[in-house]
């Protein structure tokens, strides 16, 4: 995955926040229900098209990591969503062949961690 890639999807993903706090009582309740129901058929349609895509062990796996980082999940998720579209994927998506993946993810979003630990000075300390 490129960094135009991630790029996109960081947009997307804040234009979808910046919508759902601008939802509020500036619609009427229709339009608010339109809004939820259309929402929802999209993302029945999302997970149809990723259980054709992936195979059992795959989604198994993805839903593993959304349980413990969603964002990281939804971004891989449209990564294999992309690529199929775009017909890059021509077979199911393997439990190895999304580990791959999610490594070159990895690789390309790696954050160094640093870690700092602050004594208070107690009283009782000799200087």
């Amino acid at each position: 995955m490129a960094d135009p890639e991630l790029e996109a999807i960081r947009q997307r993903r804040m234009q979808e926040l910046m919508a759902q706090r601008g939802t509020g009582s500036h619609q009427n309740p229709e339009q608010q229900k339109g809004q939820e129901e259309a929402k929802r058929e999209a993302e029945e349609q999302r997970q149809m098209m990723l259980s054709q895509i992936l195979t059992s062990e795959a989604r198994a796996r993805v839903a593993r990591i959304a349980l413990v980082k969603p964002d990281k999940a939804r971004g891989v998720e449209d990564v294999i969503l992309r690529a199929a579209r775009m017909g890059q994927i021509t077979e199911k998506v393997t439990e190895e062949r999304l580990i791959s993946l999610l490594e070159q993810i990895n690789n390309q979003t790696t954050k160094e961690t640093k870690v700092t630990i602050q004594r208070r000075k107690s009283v009782l300390d000799d200087d």
